[in-house]
């Protein structure tokens, strides 16, 4: 995927960080079928992962049973306002992306 297919935002208010990500992905389950009738194949995001500083606050293993373009939210304690932190995804086709944001 060339361009960037993570948009995130993080924001701490009374030390709990709540993150909110948006993954541009096709997330295709191999089991859907184009309009002359031949199976489109499985393309979807396996794994997810958010670290904070040296730590991993969030790993998800996903199937084709998520929806396309997913939406995550999460929450996690102890980090601070300026402090930096890394989303990643992988595919089934070994694509992958990586972003990276500040806390707010």
């Amino acid at each position: 995927m060339a361009k960037k297919s993570i948009k995130i935002r993080a924001k701490v208010k009374d030390d709990v960080v709540t993150v909110k990500a948006l993954m541009t992905h096709p997330m295709e389950t191999g089991a859907r079928k184009d309009k002359s009738g031949e199976l489109i194949p499985a393309h979807f995001i396996q794994e997810v992962t958010c670290e904070y500083g040296e730590k991993k606050v969030v790993e998800a293993q996903w199937s084709g049973g998520v929806s396309k373009n997913p939406y995550l939210s999460f929450k996690f304690k102890g980090a601070s306002k300026g402090d930096k932190l890394t989303l990643s995804w992988v595919d089934n086709k070994g694509n992958s992306d990586t972003t990276e944001a500040e806390i707010r």
